[in-house]
């Protein structure tokens, strides 16, 4: 008898060995993304510290957020390098010398980060740059789906670029703290797009896979070499509708890999979980999943820091993930729009040499003006803040055609406002006072360090170019409410190009002609109205010359037309070069607009759209344009004037 109630006890026991011995861990994710340089919080255009970003402040909520848990890891989703004039004096300015640490990764390194992920603008500087940059990480980086082409056509062969994925070895305290050794797989993506947007960087030396074709290939693969945990790092965004193969924002098919135990995304600048993203398919805001997959994308210039608490548990015999939440915490309060967080001082101590030698670079003189240039408006009317970058597009364009083919040629201007709002604040606009100019202010003209191209296209091609950049705009109803939105706030606003040397109207009552993202949509509907070039209506069939930026003219914005093949003037000058340039041999600028484009009047229908509030004060210069309502919040309601 007792020898069989042995034998049951022991059966019991082997029975139940799994929950016996299992183990729940506590995991904390925590990512910081689209950092832009943004490293302090400090306005380097406005030239004043800043409450609304800076990853001096994310740093304290990353230390609050450890401290609450015993397990924690933290990564950075890219897009660091680029984005401010801090990152420019590092790449261009006093350029990053062999054996120096990138002002970037002293920071990185001092906060501890575990691995990154390489984001579209760590390749705006070139190759060389970013793999000088990126050898001061005290950290891992991963990026699996760029390869290096060894120009046998047949990307399925290249290697590598970069470390596609790693596998950390931690150790992580359970709930009864006991110890246990853990394999995470980290895995990177960026999107294909930029063999597009930094061709003249990539081409020849990069090529670029589908981001859910290459995690279906690689996931499996570090699952057999060990991996527990696999945490995806795509810097991409998240679409709703049907995302193809090769799309930039691809994260709604990457939550469809198996395998995969979490998402740290970006790129976009959104925020998720946010209600922006309520009527998207299988997600669920509340514990902040994409078809059940923890995720988190926290904002832009680290105004937001991301959280994903995973509860992994081993009573199957081996890790898994048994329940999650996702979060993004804020740095400001963006009601009472005060600061939630001090800056940690860390940073400035770090950094304090970078930061001192940028401030002076920015305050370097350039040349005046005798107006505010201001980029509140730019949407809705033309604005000088474009027209200052057009004219300086055609004064580079001029001398680079002058004594070839090409020099008698009609020449026109294409520009776009960067700075105008949206996801990335209120304050989010060039804002620069009557006075002197300084290097600073044209950085705020102009962010990014695009190169000037000049396509050849067809009168033709100009007025559908000008068709795709009128998707800018809601379609009005004549016949609908008494007041609707004009601006159509998904469409990016570095999209909307105006034109220099064309005149033109826009209907917005008839359907935008392309989608977004380039599609002819609308074959019918024709927005551009009354295009005419000296006066008379564009020679559709005539030769036209466009100055434009690399990105615009290699395709970046799936405008008809153009993927690089039209360009004509390939320079390697940027265009804020040019623009410093035009203001020096200004001078003394008079910035002021040529209204060369419209917006027709929608009679009995008031055009209404928000702009921040700074705009209020500039009002006087648009008798086009009257004040709704100050919200309060930043942000203003204006409306259109017929």
């Amino acid at each position: 008898m007792t020898r069989t109630l042995a034998h049951w006890t022991l059966a019991c026991l082997a029975m139940a060995a799994p929950s016996v011995w299992a183990a729940e861990i506590r995991l904390r994710l925590l990512e910081t993304t689209d950092v832009h340089m943004t490293l302090l919080a400090y306005d380097y255009y406005q030239d004043k510290p800043s409450d609304d970003f800076g990853l001096a402040k994310t740093i304290s909520l990353i230390k609050a957020a450890r401290a609450q848990v015993p397990n924690s890891l933290l990564f950075d989703n890219g897009d660091l390098l680029q984005g401010n004039p801090l990152g420019d004096w590092v790449a261009r300015v006093k350029p990053l010398q062999p054996g120096q640490v990138h002002p970037a990764y002293k920071v990185l390194n001092a906060i501890g980060v575990d691995a990154a992920n390489i984001g579209n603008h760590e390749f705006n500087y070139g190759l060389p740059f970013l793999r000088q940059a990126i050898a001061g990480a005290a950290f891992p980086y991963v990026s699996a789906n760029v390869h290096l082409d060894a120009g046998r056509n047949d990307p399925a062969h290249d290697a590598h670029a970069f470390t596609p994925y790693v596998i950390l070895d931690r150790r992580f305290s359970d709930e009864a703290g006991a110890q246990h050794a853990i394999k995470v797989g980290v895995i990177g993506f960026v999107p294909p797009q930029i063999m597009v947007w930094d061709k003249q960087h990539l081409e020849g030396k990069l090529t670029v896979r589908d981001i859910q074709e290459t995690a279906r290939r690689l996931v499996p693969e570090m699952r057999a070499k060990g991996a527990q945990i696999v945490i995806a790092i795509p810097h991409s965004g998240f679409e709703r509708g049907e995302t193809p193969r090769f799309a930039e924002n691809s994260v709604a098919r990457l939550a469809e890999v198996p395998g995969i135990d979490a998402i740290l995304f970006g790129h976009s600048h959104g925020e998720f979980p946010g209600p922006f993203f309520g009527k998207y398919p299988k997600v669920d805001l509340i514990k902040g999943t994409i078809n059940g997959v923890p995720a988190v994308m926290p904002g832009r210039w680290g105004d937001h820091l991301g959280v994903i608490d995973l509860k992994l548990d081993n009573a199957s015999g081996a890790w898994q993930v048994t329940d999650s939440r996702a979060e993004i915490r804020p740095i400001t309060d963006r009601a009472s729009r005060k600061p939630l967080v001090a800056a940690d001082p860390m940073v400035a101590e770090l950094i304090a040499t970078e930061h001192a030698a940028t401030l002076a670079y920015v305050r370097g003189d350039v040349a005046s003006t005798r107006t505010p240039i201001t980029s509140f408006f730019a949407q809705v009317t033309d604005d000088p803040s474009v027209q200052v970058v057009a004219q300086a597009q055609l004064a580079y364009a001029k001398r680079a055609v002058q004594g070839t083919e090409y020099e008698r040629l009609p020449l026109l201007s294409a520009a776009s406002p960067f700075k105008a709002g949206g996801r990335m604040g209120w304050s989010y606009y060039t804002d620069i006072p009557a006075g002197r100019m300084s290097v600073r202010n044209v950085a705020d003209l102009y962010i990014y360090p695009n190169t000037v191209k000049v396509v050849k296209i067809t009168g033709a091609a100009v007025r559908e170019w000008l068709e795709m950049s009128a998707g800018q705009f809601n379609r009005i109803d004549p016949l609908g409410a008494p007041e609707q939105n004009l601006v159509n706030e998904a469409f990016k606003t570095y999209n909307f190009d105006s034109f220099e040397g064309v005149s033109y109207r826009i209907d917005v009552t008839q359907p935008a002609r392309y989608s977004p993202d380039g599609k002819l949509v609308a074959p019918a509907a024709h927005r551009i109205q009354g295009l005419s070039y000296q006066g008379q209506p564009i020679d559709e069939t005539a030769p036209f010359l466009v100055v434009t930026n690399n990105y615009r003219a290699s395709g970046g914005g799936g405008f008809p037309g153009l993927d690089g093949k039209a360009i004509v003037v390939d320079s390697p000058d940027e265009t804020r070069e040019a623009l410093v340039r035009y203001l020096r041999d200004a001078g003394m600028l008079d910035a002021s607009a040529d209204n060369n484009w419209r917006l027709q009047p929608v009679p009995g229908v008031k055009l209404r759209f928000l702009s921040g509030a700074g705009a209020v004060a500039h009002l006087a210069r648009y008798p086009q344009i009257r004040l709704v309502k100050d919200n309060g919040d930043g942000s203003a309601l204006f409306e259109l004037m017929p």
